[in-house]
């Protein structure tokens, strides 16, 4: 308070008038100089006295009402080049902050950073902020439905304040008729992407794991299925923040649920590209909404900017004074959405399913604004893991809009996902027989004949759907399964279809097929003991074959039930029996208790009992047994047989194009995620122990993350 004490203590002093000498030489008072220009001493003293209590009156407020230091503000305004006499009287209009029309104590504290602005203010200045445009940027009149023309507040706006134009980020509704942006229909497909570069993901929980329950490359049963289709999950990325969620497709489950799209360009004629080039701007503005158009573009703007809690109350408050608005609403939704992402939040994200459950609900909803809302809350059902929720959802648009296939493909997706094959496959009957060339119907139909084992009758569909470029079929599974099935019937095309998945990107090569992939590993079909760095295990499982062969042995009694057939259909003919160990990095229940040295022999050895993408297994196969050419779902194991019981002609295995023979007592290594056939011609069964090992390359860190398969 040093100021203000100075200004009293020079307000007590005497003022002694100073002599002037005039034009005549005459020395007089400054009193009566000061007619001719200057204060006198009692303006002076005035003046002090003014400023005095004003001191005064600003000390009293700070202590006893807690108010702000104007001598604060006072220097913040000489700091910012205010006008000092429209500090103290309080004009500082431009720098209004609660918008009373003057700056007072609020604003003071506002400018002090002591207190927050009011979200009203903040939703008004986005509003004017993103209202205004450059005079040449001013958009044609809105044209109403009804055909008469509508002039909007934002237009008025944006003629009469020429100012720099909105970023290039912010896309504001369109509120303008469909005739005037004429574009194809977005996509609404999952694509279901089966190769999965992973570099380190998180660990998945043990039901996740059951996704990777079946090999890719064999027709899969009902209940499999399902886990082929969420096996993608984790992989999968969220929209960005900054992108308008329009007509949006479901995607897939990002950890992030839809893997990234990819369109068979090269495959499609220059129109056909260029009329997918085409946008639509859906109309999600109903009449009314209009007329508020700018302050819902105020709104949206703090969304997608990336501030979401800003975002939220503005919404909030458009909500509270437009409570019949259906946009207004579904902005809130996505608000939530945004937060829910940035908060990790599944509460909040379970608010904004029912907040995007309201907007749909709401009278006067534009049936785009319907459409892309009830898709966005599918979305999120199926990111909760909520399948069946997501599948009432996607039930009830398709009730909407019965001659939209594509959410009829999207819904029986929606059935895949629970596993329900039979409903997904009348759903793409329905989509094919009244658009008999939609590709994705095509190659999911395909999809679902094979896991049925109809081989034949699925080539033609995952064929011709593949070739039709349709978005989300794009696939490498279907590549995968096309070829496959090529192969079973004995065609040698099958191996054109490798190529071309190869090509676009799904497979390490023509031989490599393998879908659940950590780039950049070692890749060669055939291993040695020294390749692997595993050589201590290797000499333990040779050392101790026949310890190993009896206590096999003495569980391959039919009557125990500890054999049981291999599951994933790769064979032709023939019986196949098997026997685990471990399965996904765990013991199988209470295998080991038949087996315990076995198990004892492998306890030390965590590259094989740890490995999550591996199984620790006997194998016995009867005379007259083939194995389809098959590859493994991975590229992060190796897999090793120990030779029990081989007969001496009649057992091969095939890895690429090299075929060998097993020996007893001796170990093979190969890679799995390579094509790989076997041949069991002799005249006695084939006994063999199994054991996956982690790739050498992997790091400490990618084994304990990757996810289980």
């Amino acid at each position: 308070m040093a100021p203000r004490k100075n200004f009293r203590n020079q307000a007590k002093k005497e003022v002694k008038p100073a002599a002037v000498v005039n034009k005549n030489g005459v020395k007089v008072e400054a009193s009566v100089a000061a007619s001719g220009g200057g204060f006198s001493g009692t303006k002076i003293f005035t003046w002090f006295m003014v400023l005095a209590l004003l001191g005064v009156w600003s000390s009293v407020a700070v202590v006893w009402f807690d108010l702000v230091d104007y001598d604060n503000v006072i220097e913040r305004a000489k700091e910012f080049r205010f006008n000092f006499s429209e500090v103290l009287q309080g004009k500082l209009s431009a720098y209004d902050a609660d918008g009373d029309g003057d700056f007072d104590v609020e604003d003071a504290k506002v400018l002090l950073g002591l207190k927050e602005r009011p979200v009203s203010v903040l939703l008004r200045e986005a509003k004017e902020e993103s209202a205004v445009k450059e005079p040449d940027a001013v958009p044609p009149p809105d044209d109403d439905v009804d055909g008469s023309q509508n002039t909007d507040v934002e237009s008025e706006i944006q003629a009469a304040v020429p100012l720099p134009p909105i970023s290039d980020d912010f896309i504001p509704d369109d509120s303008r008729d469909e005739a005037t942006h004429p574009y194809e229909d977005e996509n609404n497909a999952i694509d279901m992407k089966g190769e999965l570069v992973e570099k380190a993901q998180p660990q998945q929980t043990l039901e996740e794991s059951k996704q990777y329950k079946n090999q890719p490359g064999s027709p899969e049963t009902k209940e499999t299925v399902q886990l082929r289709y969420n096996a993608e999950a984790e992989s999968v990325p969220e929209p960005e923040a900054d992108v308008e969620p329009e007509v949006e497709s479901v995607p897939e489950l990002e950890a992030e649920f839809v893997p990234e799209l990819k369109e068979n360009a090269e495959d499609q004629p220059k129109d056909k590209l260029k009329e997918k080039a085409k946008k639509k701007k859906p109309k999600l503005l109903n009449k009314f909404e209009k007329t508020i158009k700018t302050e819902i573009d105020a709104a949206e703007k703090l969304r997608k900017k990336g501030k979401v809690e800003e975002a939220v109350r503005a919404f909030e408050t458009l909500v509270l004074q437009y409570p019949q608005s259906p946009r207004c609403r579904y902005g809130k939704a996505l608000a939530e959405d945004g937060l829910a992402e940035k908060m990790l939040s599944n509460d909040m994200l379970q608010k904004a399913i029912g907040t995007y459950k309201e907007a749909s609900e709401l009278p006067n909803a534009t049936p785009d604004l319907i459409k892309a809302t009830l898709k966005k809350r599918a979305e999120r059902q199926q990111f909760l893991g909520r399948m069946r929720g997501a599948l009432a959802t996607l039930e009830k648009l398709v009730q909407i809009f019965p001659e939209d296939m594509a959410l009829k493909n999207d819904l029986g997706v929606a059935h895949l996902l629970i596993g329900d094959n039979n409903s997904a496959k009348r759903v793409y009957e329905e989509v094919l027989a009244t658009a008999p060339s939609d590709g994705f119907a095509k190659v999911h139909y395909g999809f679902i004949l094979k896991s049925e084992n109809k081989i034949a009758e699925s080539i033609p569909f995952l064929r011709d759907g593949l070739e039709s470029g349709d978005p989300g079929t794009d696939d490498g599974r279907f590549y995968f399964h096309l070829g496959d099935a090529l192969q079973r019937m004995g065609d040698d095309s099958a191996y054109k279809w490798y190529e071309r998945g190869h090509q676009r990107g799904h497979f390490a090569s023509v031989w490599q097929r393998s879908l659940y992939n950590v780039d950049g590993l070692k890749a060669q079909p055939w291993w040695t003991p020294k390749d692997t760095g595993y050589m201590d295990l290797v000499k333990t499982l040779e050392r101790n074959w026949r310890i190993i062969r009896d206590e096999a042995q003495s569980v391959m009694d039919k009557t125990t039930g500890l054999f049981v057939p291999e599951e994933e259909n790769l064979r032709e003919k023939g019986e196949w029996g098997q026997f685990t160990l471990w399965q996904q990095g765990k013991k199988a229940g209470e295998s080991c208790r038949s087996v315990p040295k076995t198990c004892g022999l492998l306890e030390r050895y965590p590259e094989a009992t740890g490995c999550k993408r591996g199984q620790i297994k006997f194998s016995v196969m009867q005379p007259g047994t083939h194995v389809w050419p098959h590859t493994g779902p991975t590229n992060c194991r190796l897999r090793m047989h120990l030779g029990l019981v081989i007969p001496k002609t009649g057992c091969k295995i095939r890895c690429t194009n090299d075929t060998r023979a097993w020996e007893e007592g001796k170990v093979l290594i190969f890679d799995d995620s390579f094509e790989h056939e076997v041949w069991q011609d002799a005249d006695s069964y084939r006994l063999i122990f199994i054991v996956d090992v982690w790739h050498p390359e992997l790091t400490q860190y990618q084994r304990q993350t990757l996810s289980p398969i």
